[in-house]
Order: structure tokens, then sequence, then C-alpha cells
């Protein structure tokens, strides 16, 4: 098989990995207080600072379109889950804040949702897999345009 034909192998493979998996992760997800996709900002915004990000990174970290990212986060803030706030650096920016309560109910659900995670992913590959899984995954994101 050429190199080329592999490629396009292993992204189908990938792709449909995927696919399967988040469809069972959403299907198994353990909230009914929020959606999956309300997890993903939350998560998001766990991983920096102080809990803050301008919203024009979050909508570059998330998988969703930018006019959906803003409507997710207008509801998230009108619930208590987020905070918006000006950007100090820039006057047309906008930086999103995960809320002490959001915070507090995203640690809940995460409990459980890792659980799920590790029955699917965990279940189905051992720590040398794994592994090699979360290697070659950080080396396709961190490659550029050929």
């Amino acid at each position: 098989m050429s190199h080329r034909a592999e490629a396009v192998a292993a992204w189908e493979s990938l792709f449909r990995a995927q696919v399967t998996v988040m469809r069972t992760l959403a299907a198994e997800f353990p909230s009914r207080e929020i959606s999956l996709n309300e997890y993903d900002v939350m998560f998001t915004l766990s991983l920096h600072p102080e809990r803050r990000l301008r919203l024009r990174e979050l909508n570059r970290q998330m998988l969703l379109t930018q006019p959906s990212v803003s409507r997710l986060v207008d509801r998230m803030s009108a619930r208590g889950l987020l905070e918006k706030e000006h950007d100090p650096h820039d006057g047309r920016g906008t930086v999103i804040v995960l809320t002490d309560a959001g915070y507090e109910l995203f640690r809940r659900v995460a409990v459980s949702h890792m659980d799920s995670i590790t029955r699917r992913v965990g279940g189905a590959l051992d720590d040398d897999e794994l592994r090699q899984l979360t290697a070659l995954c950080d080396k396709l994101r961190g490659a550029g345009p050929a």
C-alpha cells in the first residue's frame, strides 16, 4: 500500500474510532444538569490560570462554531456557571470565567465522566497502548500543514 493510501486509511480509522467513542461517551454522559458541550467549555476553562480565557481563544479550542459557543456561553452565564468580563487588554474583547459554582458542578460531573472514559478507552487499550495513542495524537495535533 502506498504512503498516501496508508495515510488515508489511518485517517479513516482514527475518525471512525473518535465518532464511536464520542457517541458512547455522550450516551453515558452522567449529568442532566449540564450537557457534554457545556462540560467541554468548563473543562477547557478549568485548564487555564484562574479558570479564565478570552472568548476568542475559547472559540479556537472548541469543536463548535463561533456562534454556537457564544450562545452556549450566554446560556451558561445566565445560569451562574460562567461570568463574562471585559478584557482589560482589549476593549473589544470578552473574558470568560468559570465561576466557583460552575467549577464545583464541573468537578462533580468530571468524576463520573472520567469513569466512563476509563471504561471505554482504558478498557480497550493497555497502559502502553494508551501512552502510544496519546503520543501519536499529540504528534498529529502539533503537525502543521504539509
